[in-house]
Protein backbone atom coordinates (compact mmCIF):
# COMPACT_ATOMS: atom_id res chain seq x y z
CA UNK A 1 0.00 0.00 0.00
CA UNK A 2 1.47 3.39 -0.99
CA UNK A 3 1.43 6.44 1.28
CA UNK A 4 -1.63 7.94 -0.43
CA UNK A 5 -3.61 4.72 -0.06
CA UNK A 6 -2.55 4.40 3.57
CA UNK A 7 -3.75 7.95 4.30
CA UNK A 8 -7.08 7.22 2.61
CA UNK A 9 -7.49 4.03 4.62
CA UNK A 10 -6.80 5.86 7.89
CA UNK A 11 -9.19 8.65 6.93
CA UNK A 12 -12.06 6.26 6.22
CA UNK A 13 -11.92 3.98 9.25
CA UNK A 14 -13.48 4.84 12.62
CA UNK A 15 -10.96 6.11 15.15
CA UNK A 16 -10.94 5.99 18.92
CA UNK A 17 -11.11 9.49 20.41
CA UNK A 18 -10.97 10.81 23.98
CA UNK A 19 -12.27 14.32 24.73
CA UNK A 20 -11.84 15.59 28.28
CA UNK A 21 -14.19 18.30 29.48
CA UNK A 22 -16.69 16.87 27.02
CA UNK A 23 -19.89 17.86 28.78
CA UNK A 24 -20.17 21.45 27.57
CA UNK A 25 -18.81 24.08 25.19
CA UNK A 26 -15.82 23.26 23.03
CA UNK A 27 -15.60 19.72 24.40
CA UNK A 28 -19.18 18.92 23.48
CA UNK A 29 -18.88 20.45 20.00
CA UNK A 30 -15.64 18.53 19.45
CA UNK A 31 -17.17 15.23 20.51
CA UNK A 32 -20.08 15.82 18.13
CA UNK A 33 -17.71 16.67 15.27
CA UNK A 34 -15.74 13.46 15.71
CA UNK A 35 -18.89 11.37 16.10
CA UNK A 36 -20.41 12.90 12.98
CA UNK A 37 -17.25 11.88 11.14
CA UNK A 38 -17.94 8.28 12.18
CA UNK A 39 -15.39 8.01 14.98
CA UNK A 40 -16.00 6.37 18.36
CA UNK A 41 -15.68 8.96 21.10
CA UNK A 42 -15.27 8.76 24.88
CA UNK A 43 -16.28 12.01 26.57
CA UNK A 44 -14.87 12.61 30.02
CA UNK A 45 -16.10 15.07 32.62
CA UNK A 46 -17.25 15.53 36.19
CA UNK A 47 -20.97 15.91 35.51
CA UNK A 48 -22.84 12.80 34.44
CA UNK A 49 -25.85 14.84 33.34
CA UNK A 50 -23.94 17.13 30.98
CA UNK A 51 -22.05 14.17 29.52
CA UNK A 52 -25.37 12.45 28.88
CA UNK A 53 -26.54 15.55 27.00
CA UNK A 54 -23.41 15.39 24.86
CA UNK A 55 -24.06 11.74 24.02
CA UNK A 56 -27.78 12.19 23.33
CA UNK A 57 -28.81 11.48 19.73
CA UNK A 58 -25.21 10.69 18.73
CA UNK A 59 -24.20 7.13 17.97
CA UNK A 60 -20.65 6.28 18.89
CA UNK A 61 -20.30 8.50 21.96
CA UNK A 62 -19.60 6.85 25.33
CA UNK A 63 -19.40 8.73 28.62
CA UNK A 64 -17.06 8.52 31.59
CA UNK A 65 -17.90 10.65 34.63
CA UNK A 66 -14.58 11.23 36.41
CA UNK A 67 -12.54 14.17 37.67
CA UNK A 68 -9.40 14.41 35.55
CA UNK A 69 -7.44 15.41 38.67
CA UNK A 70 -8.20 12.08 40.37
CA UNK A 71 -4.91 10.16 40.70
CA UNK A 72 -6.59 7.14 39.11
CA UNK A 73 -8.00 9.13 36.17
CA UNK A 74 -5.24 8.51 33.60
CA UNK A 75 -5.47 4.73 33.95
CA UNK A 76 -9.27 4.71 34.07
CA UNK A 77 -9.66 7.01 31.06
CA UNK A 78 -7.24 5.14 28.81
CA UNK A 79 -8.50 1.70 29.81
CA UNK A 80 -12.11 2.78 29.27
CA UNK A 81 -11.27 4.27 25.88
CA UNK A 82 -9.60 1.07 24.74
CA UNK A 83 -12.57 -0.97 25.92
CA UNK A 84 -15.28 1.30 24.48
CA UNK A 85 -13.53 2.47 21.31
CA UNK A 86 -11.25 -0.48 20.65
CA UNK A 87 -8.23 1.77 20.05
CA UNK A 88 -6.91 5.24 20.80
CA UNK A 89 -6.10 7.53 17.87
CA UNK A 90 -6.84 10.99 19.26
CA UNK A 91 -6.55 12.55 22.71
CA UNK A 92 -8.08 16.00 23.15
CA UNK A 93 -6.95 17.65 26.38
CA UNK A 94 -9.77 20.15 26.72
CA UNK A 95 -10.84 20.03 30.39
CA UNK A 96 -10.04 23.29 32.16
CA UNK A 97 -11.18 25.54 34.93
CA UNK A 98 -10.77 29.29 35.28
CA UNK A 99 -10.75 31.63 38.24
CA UNK A 100 -10.99 35.40 38.16
CA UNK A 101 -8.87 37.15 40.78
CA UNK A 102 -5.89 39.43 41.01
CA UNK A 103 -2.67 38.14 42.58
CA UNK A 104 -3.57 39.63 45.98
CA UNK A 105 -7.04 38.10 45.87
CA UNK A 106 -6.01 34.56 44.91
CA UNK A 107 -7.25 31.72 47.08
CA UNK A 108 -4.54 29.03 47.48
CA UNK A 109 -6.99 26.16 47.15
CA UNK A 110 -8.37 27.58 43.91
CA UNK A 111 -4.84 28.05 42.56
CA UNK A 112 -4.00 24.42 43.24
CA UNK A 113 -7.24 23.21 41.67
CA UNK A 114 -6.68 25.31 38.55
CA UNK A 115 -3.11 24.08 38.06
CA UNK A 116 -4.15 20.49 38.73
CA UNK A 117 -6.95 20.59 36.15
CA UNK A 118 -5.39 22.71 33.42
CA UNK A 119 -1.79 21.50 33.47
CA UNK A 120 -1.05 18.49 35.66
CA UNK A 121 -4.01 16.46 34.39
CA UNK A 122 -3.08 16.80 30.69
CA UNK A 123 0.53 15.92 31.48
CA UNK A 124 -0.34 12.74 33.33
CA UNK A 125 -3.11 11.65 30.97
CA UNK A 126 -0.92 12.16 27.90
CA UNK A 127 1.88 10.23 29.56
CA UNK A 128 -0.46 7.28 30.15
CA UNK A 129 -1.79 7.47 26.58
CA UNK A 130 1.60 7.30 24.84
CA UNK A 131 1.67 3.54 24.25
CA UNK A 132 -1.81 3.21 22.71
CA UNK A 133 -1.31 6.37 20.65
CA UNK A 134 2.00 5.02 19.35
CA UNK A 135 0.21 1.85 18.26
CA UNK A 136 -2.09 3.89 15.99
CA UNK A 137 0.19 6.76 14.98
CA UNK A 138 -2.13 9.02 16.91
CA UNK A 139 -2.48 12.72 17.65
CA UNK A 140 -2.70 14.76 20.85
CA UNK A 141 -4.59 18.05 20.64
CA UNK A 142 -4.18 20.42 23.58
CA UNK A 143 -6.71 23.21 23.99
CA UNK A 144 -4.83 26.33 25.01
CA UNK A 145 -5.84 30.00 24.93
CA UNK A 146 -5.07 32.81 22.49
CA UNK A 147 -4.94 35.11 25.50
CA UNK A 148 -1.73 33.47 26.67
CA UNK A 149 0.13 33.90 23.39
CA UNK A 150 2.96 36.37 22.86
CA UNK A 151 3.55 39.13 25.38
CA UNK A 152 -0.04 39.94 26.31
CA UNK A 153 -1.06 40.16 29.95
CA UNK A 154 -4.25 38.61 31.35
CA UNK A 155 -5.10 40.70 34.44
CA UNK A 156 -7.30 38.75 36.82
CA UNK A 157 -6.42 35.44 35.18
CA UNK A 158 -2.73 34.97 35.94
CA UNK A 159 -3.05 31.35 37.07
CA UNK A 160 -5.14 30.35 34.06
CA UNK A 161 -2.68 32.10 31.75
CA UNK A 162 0.27 30.39 33.41
CA UNK A 163 -1.29 26.96 32.96
CA UNK A 164 -1.96 27.61 29.27
CA UNK A 165 1.58 28.88 28.67
CA UNK A 166 2.78 25.69 30.33
CA UNK A 167 0.54 23.61 28.09
CA UNK A 168 1.93 25.37 25.01
CA UNK A 169 5.49 24.58 26.11
CA UNK A 170 4.48 20.98 26.74
CA UNK A 171 2.94 20.80 23.27
CA UNK A 172 6.19 21.80 21.61
CA UNK A 173 8.29 19.55 23.81
CA UNK A 174 6.08 16.48 23.45
CA UNK A 175 5.99 16.94 19.68
CA UNK A 176 9.77 16.51 19.57
CA UNK A 177 9.89 13.76 22.17
CA UNK A 178 7.08 11.68 20.68
CA UNK A 179 7.72 12.15 16.96
CA UNK A 180 9.95 9.06 16.90
CA UNK A 181 6.98 7.08 18.25
CA UNK A 182 4.80 8.30 15.37
CA UNK A 183 2.70 10.58 17.59
CA UNK A 184 1.92 14.19 16.66
CA UNK A 185 1.18 16.84 19.29
CA UNK A 186 -0.51 20.13 18.40
CA UNK A 187 -2.45 22.80 20.24
CA UNK A 188 -5.30 25.12 19.39
CA UNK A 189 -5.50 28.50 21.13
CA UNK A 190 -9.11 29.71 21.01
CA UNK A 191 -9.88 33.37 21.30
CA UNK A 192 -13.13 34.70 22.73
CA UNK A 193 -15.60 31.84 22.35
CA UNK A 194 -19.13 31.88 23.76
CA UNK A 195 -18.95 28.77 25.96
CA UNK A 196 -20.49 30.33 29.10
CA UNK A 197 -17.50 29.09 31.09
CA UNK A 198 -17.39 32.39 32.97
CA UNK A 199 -21.01 31.94 34.06
CA UNK A 200 -20.23 28.46 35.31
CA UNK A 201 -17.26 29.95 37.18
CA UNK A 202 -19.53 32.37 39.02
CA UNK A 203 -19.95 35.42 36.78
CA UNK A 204 -23.50 36.71 36.52
CA UNK A 205 -25.32 36.33 33.21
CA UNK A 206 -25.64 40.11 32.93
CA UNK A 207 -21.92 40.66 33.51
CA UNK A 208 -21.06 37.90 31.04
CA UNK A 209 -23.25 39.40 28.31
CA UNK A 210 -21.73 42.83 28.95
CA UNK A 211 -18.24 41.35 28.69
CA UNK A 212 -18.98 39.75 25.32
CA UNK A 213 -20.46 43.00 24.03
CA UNK A 214 -17.46 45.01 25.22
CA UNK A 215 -15.02 42.66 23.48
CA UNK A 216 -16.84 42.50 20.15
CA UNK A 217 -15.45 45.79 18.70
CA UNK A 218 -11.89 44.52 19.31
CA UNK A 219 -12.28 41.37 17.20
CA UNK A 220 -11.32 42.08 13.56
CA UNK A 221 -13.55 39.30 12.25
CA UNK A 222 -16.54 41.07 13.76
CA UNK A 223 -18.03 38.30 15.87
CA UNK A 224 -17.54 36.21 18.98
CA UNK A 225 -16.56 32.62 18.28
CA UNK A 226 -18.77 29.60 18.87
CA UNK A 227 -17.59 26.16 20.03
CA UNK A 228 -18.06 24.70 16.55
CA UNK A 229 -15.39 27.11 15.24
CA UNK A 230 -12.83 25.37 17.43
CA UNK A 231 -14.17 21.84 16.98
CA UNK A 232 -13.69 22.07 13.21
CA UNK A 233 -10.01 22.79 13.67
CA UNK A 234 -9.55 20.04 16.26
CA UNK A 235 -10.84 17.46 13.81
CA UNK A 236 -8.95 18.96 10.86
CA UNK A 237 -5.62 18.78 12.67
CA UNK A 238 -6.10 15.09 13.38
CA UNK A 239 -6.79 14.14 9.77
CA UNK A 240 -4.08 12.30 7.79
CA UNK A 241 -3.72 15.31 5.49
CA UNK A 242 -2.49 17.35 8.45
CA UNK A 243 0.30 14.88 9.09
CA UNK A 244 3.12 17.41 8.67
CA UNK A 245 1.67 19.73 11.33
CA UNK A 246 3.49 19.01 14.56
CA UNK A 247 4.44 21.10 17.59
CA UNK A 248 2.30 24.03 16.48
CA UNK A 249 0.02 26.25 18.57
CA UNK A 250 -2.71 27.55 16.27
CA UNK A 251 -4.64 30.67 17.26
CA UNK A 252 -8.30 30.54 16.21
CA UNK A 253 -9.53 33.90 17.43
CA UNK A 254 -10.82 36.08 14.60
CA UNK A 255 -7.39 37.83 14.49
CA UNK A 256 -7.81 39.30 17.99
CA UNK A 257 -4.33 38.16 19.10
CA UNK A 258 -2.58 39.95 16.25
CA UNK A 259 -4.18 43.37 16.79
Amino acid sequence: MNDSSARTDRANRPRGVVVTGGGTGIGRATAHAFADRGDRVLVVGRSESTLAETAKHRDGISVLPIDVTDPAAPDVIVETALRECGRLDVLVNNAATAGFATLEELDPASVRAEVATNLLAPILLTQRAVAPLAATGGTVVNISSAGSLGLRAMPGSSVYAATKVGLDASTRTWAVELAPRGIRVVAIAPGLVDTEVAVRAGMSREAYDEFLASMLPRIPSGRVGVPEDIAWWVVALTEPGAGYANGMVLAVDGALSVT
